[in-house]
């Protein structure tokens, strides 16, 4: 069984920086792509950011790029993203996303959500 788990979100001023973590857990062979999605109220799940499975890949949707940063710890089976800069639209429920081989299988797993709120 693989379980992610999702932390750091909260509300923030516009301009104010946040650090959301993604943490795997259970039995994990590999993990592959990483990545951050999120989810406005009304509005479809979109992407923010994807990291390859050596880190040295990344990629942005063109609303936060020049202001979020994935990264990963190998050793800890996590992802982060560092959002600075933060704009009112940036108000989300933020989703990680691990392509993970767990046994013989390879298979996406979703974190929880976590809400993310810009607002003065």
């Amino acid at each position: 069984q693989v379980q992610l788990v999702e932390s750091g979100g909260g509300l923030v001023q516009p301009g104010g920086s946040l650090r959301l973590s993604c943490a795997a857990s259970g039995s994990i062979v590999s993990i592959n792509a990483m990545g951050w999605y999120r989810q406005a109220p009304g509005k479809q799940r979109e992407l923010v950011a994807t990291i390859s499975s050596g880190g040295s890949s990344t990629n942005y949707a063109d609303y936060v790029k020049g202001r979020f940063t994935i990264s990963r710890d190998y050793a800890k089976n996590t992802v982060y993203l560092q959002m600075n800069s933060l704009k009112p639209e940036d108000t989300a429920v933020y989703y990680c996303y691990m392509l993970i081989r767990s046994g013989l299988a390879l298979q996406g797993y979703w974190g929880q959500g976590t809400q993310v709120t810009v607002s003065s």
